[in-house]
């Protein structure tokens, strides 16, 4: 259960409701935005070490947790106008935008559509662009997609168990597990009435979003507010599984990271500095995709310099 003090809210916006959390605080707005299929909850150890000197709060995008699920919507513009309708809701002029992973989409457009009201951008492992041609040859060499066992068949059992499933099924989740991925898996989740629990996200609306990455092109080059963005230097330890691969298959895993994954990473890291000059860069040597959880303290003290400069 999340124990951090915070209020749990939703506003209507865009035709839609959209949850948001609240841990108060004083100073600028700092949002906080998460990754595909992730909610809120999983800010919820990180994001309030930072309401002493800001007022933090963290959304659910539409198809995410507690916000409601339409089967369209998940293209740059109306995620990004749910964005800006709710800070118009919430009567916020200009915020400081957080975001890991898929929420490069909502950082990177609104604060090219709407600079005026972006004070400064924070990407958690985010900065990317899926779009492009090189990354998707990447990606179709990575051998994990032909490791990892099918999900369980007719799944039907309580949300700890499918927890356990999940950390079997994803090594690289069970190393970063915590309360805060217990909690936000109760709100990514839910329990039929026979018994069976499902994703809450359908088999449409991930496609939605997967053709969104496919297709959508981050112009970061437009930026002009001010950028950190953390990269993780993952060197594939974290995703090898003892329980279903063997030692051979933990050396594809490593060799591909090593030899394919990072000098890609790499020339793409290049890429966003010239794109966006001004912004500040952090390697995490040995990183995780969930930087503000395995490597916490890094990202909390340079997100904090940052912040307060």
């Amino acid at each position: 259960m999340d124990t951090s003090p915070h209020k749990s809210d939703f506003v209507n916006v865009n035709g839609i409701h959209l949850h948001y959390l609240d841990w108060g605080g004083n100073g600028p707005v700092l949002l906080f935005l998460t990754g595909m299929g992730c909610s809120a909850y999983i800010f919820g150890k990180f994001a309030p070490r930072f309401t002493d000197k800001f007022h933090v709060l963290a959304l659910d995008r539409r198809g995410h947790g507690d916000s409601d699920y339409p089967e369209t919507g998940y293209d740059p513009d109306t995620l990004t106008e749910d964005l800006r309708q709710f800070l118009d809701a919430l009567k916020i002029d200009q915020v400081i935008l957080a975001g890991h992973s898929m929420a490069y989409i909502e950082l990177s457009h609104f604060a090219i559509l709407y600079p005026e009201r972006v004070l400064k951008l924070v990407f958690l492992d985010a900065a990317y662009d899926s779009s492009s041609s090189e990354t998707k040859a990447v990606f179709e060499r990575n051998p994990l997609t032909k490791m990892m066992p099918a999900w369980p068949e007719d799944f039907s059992s309580t949300i700890e168990e499918y927890i356990a499933t999940i950390k079997r099924l994803f090594p690289a989740l069970a190393v970063v597990w915590s309360e805060a991925m217990d909690e936000q898996t109760r709100h990514i989740f839910k329990e039929t009435p026979d018994g069976k629990v499902v994703d809450k996200m359908s088999d449409a609306i991930s496609k939605a979003i997967n053709d969104t990455f496919a297709s959508y092109a981050p112009e970061y080059s437009k930026i002009q507010a001010p950028v950190l963005s953390f990269f993780a230097i993952r060197d594939g330890s974290d995703y090898l599984s003892s329980d279903y691969m063997t030692e051979e298959q933990k050396a594809q895993v490593k060799d591909f990271f090593k030899t394919v994954l990072q000098p890609h990473n790499k020339r793409y890291i290049e890429q966003f500095q010239r794109k966006v000059p001004h912004a500040r860069i952090v390697k995490i040597p040995s990183g995780h995709h969930y930087c503000f959880i395995k490597q916490e303290e890094v990202v909390f003290d340079e997100m904090r310099k940052f912040l307060l400069e």
